[in-house]
């Protein structure tokens, strides 16, 4: 009996520290924590305080990258590496415009991403106005025989940013559309909502279509815009006008995606990824879009670290050139694919209150939502039964079968700072952020450790 005791001791000896240990996290615990925790604006106050704005591709967010490799350094995470890729990059030059006739007016306007430069000695043309880009798109091709479109959109405003992916479009193709029809080039409403006479930027693509000058004209500026339209009807005069813009384009050059890692204690579990966009817009300081984002998610991910060692591995990933066309997340899947991961999660939409939990989970995972949006009740977050995306940079790994969960923030007054000057610290608000901290640190204490099957199912391409 001796004998047999004592291997019955060694065989139980020998499966405790066979199985991998791990932390038991305490999800109210972690919550109180985060809701008095300042590491998330501390991480977002230093990046917009040392680096401020930071374009794509340029020395400002080779700078960002740096100061991000130090920070994640401080606050102990592991396996902290530079993932670099290149790309086209484009920068802003001088920009003005005016109203010439029939009434003079001096107009706030912003060059577009890829916009085409009018040339140092600018451009001067008549205004054909439409009221929607569905307006534009309708007319034949070569039809504006060298005039200036100008689409007068009016964005609405809501919680969840749902009208951006309708009233966005003026912006992501309009420049396009207008050249195709023959534009010489192209003024829009600026793609927001507030009333500063604050012009917002963007991307724009031209695809086949040769490239034109292209620019957003504050909102003040394009109502007044359209009250001297429709007094030109009247008098029988075209309305004219001035801009120069001299953006240009310097060649591939490098970015790069920060990651960093907690890692979990069973390295075969599929891993769960985090994270925001380093990059940012060049005419505020990045705060809200996405400073804000990437000081949410690792802020989080340090209160489990200091908690103890999750089961999963948990990847920080600060993406790069996300603004000029998601670079960073189409190199991060092309690089490691859907395969080893579990669910994807991104934080790129300011510092709103939570409000919303969205899902992209496998079948046979509804006692993990649950779990999840019953943690999640106490903050006063709920479910919602569209699908989750797992965000921008996280789209190319989700379509490639990666798992998501989306906590959504309010952003009814998002796009009053998107892309604009405005776009700076100032504008958060820091209790809103802890809540987005406690949030985030909920979902994460539970998936991270959780033995649900949320492995990747990767879907050919």
């Amino acid at each position: 009996m001796k004998h047999l005791s004592t291997g019955f001791a060694a065989l139980a000896s020998a499966l405790i520290f066979s199985a991998p240990a791990y932390a038991q996290f305490n999800v109210a615990e972690l919550q109180e924590k985060a809701l008095a925790d300042d590491t998330a604006y501390e991480i977002v106050e230093g990046l917009t305080t040392e680096v401020g704005p930071r374009l794509a591709g340029t020395e400002a967010e080779a700078r960002a990258r740096d100061w991000a490799v130090k920070k994640l350094t401080a606050l102990g995470f592991e396996n902290i590496r530079v993932d670099n890729f290149e790309l086209p990059t484009w920068v802003r030059g001088e920009e003005v415009a005016q109203i010439i006739a029939p009434f003079p007016h001096n107009m706030h306007i912003t060059a577009l991403g890829n916009s085409a430069s009018t040339g140092e000695d600018g451009m001067e043309g008549e205004i054909v106005h439409f009221r929607t880009l569905a307006d534009l798109q309708a007319i034949p091709d070569n039809s504006l025989n060298g005039k200036i479109a100008y689409v007068s959109h009016d964005m609405t405003r809501t919680q969840d940013g749902s009208s951006y992916g309708y009233f966005g479009g003026v912006r992501f193709f309009g420049p396009r559309v207008a050249s195709e029809k023959g534009a010489s080039a192209m003024v829009i409403r600026s793609v927001g909502t507030d009333y500063h006479r604050n012009p917002h930027t963007g991307n724009t693509s031209f695809g086949d279509a040769k490239p034109i000058p292209a620019g957003a004209i504050s909102i003040p500026d394009a109502e007044n815009l359209d009250r001297i339209i429709e007094r030109a009807k009247t008098l029988g005069e075209p309305v004219r006008i001035r801009m120069k813009m001299t953006p240009r384009n310097i060649g591939v050059q490098t970015s790069g995606n920060v990651i960093a890692e907690i890692p979990g204690s069973d390295p075969s579990l599929p891993i769960i990824v985090i994270g925001g966009h380093l990059d940012s817009w060049d005419l505020g300081t990045g705060a809200v879009d996405d400073g804000a984002g990437v000081a949410i998610t690792t802020a989080a991910a340090k209160l489990i670290k200091d908690a103890g060692q999750p089961k999963r591995t948990i990847r920080i990933v600060w993406f790069g050139s996300e603004e000029v066309g998601i670079w960073g997340g189409r190199a991060y899947a092309e690089k490691y694919g859907a395969k080893g991961h579990a669910i994807a999660m991104e934080s790129d939409f300011g510092a709103g209150r939570i409000y919303r939990v969205e899902f992209k989970l496998p079948e046979g995972n509804h006692a993990l939502k649950t779990e999840i949006t019953n943690a999640l009740s106490t903050l006063g977050i709920g479910p919602w039964a569209a699908p989750a995306s797992g965000g921008p940079d996280n789209g190319p790994l989700v379509r490639l079968g990666v798992n998501a969960i989306d906590l959504q923030q309010d952003g009814t007054d998002y796009f009053d700072l998107h892309h604009t000057p405005d776009d700076t610290l100032d504008k958060i608000d820091p209790a809103m952020m802890k809540q987005n901290v406690a949030a985030w640190v909920t979902v994460l204490s539970i998936i991270a450790n959780s033995e649900a099957d949320i492995a990747a199912r990767p879907v050919e391409q």
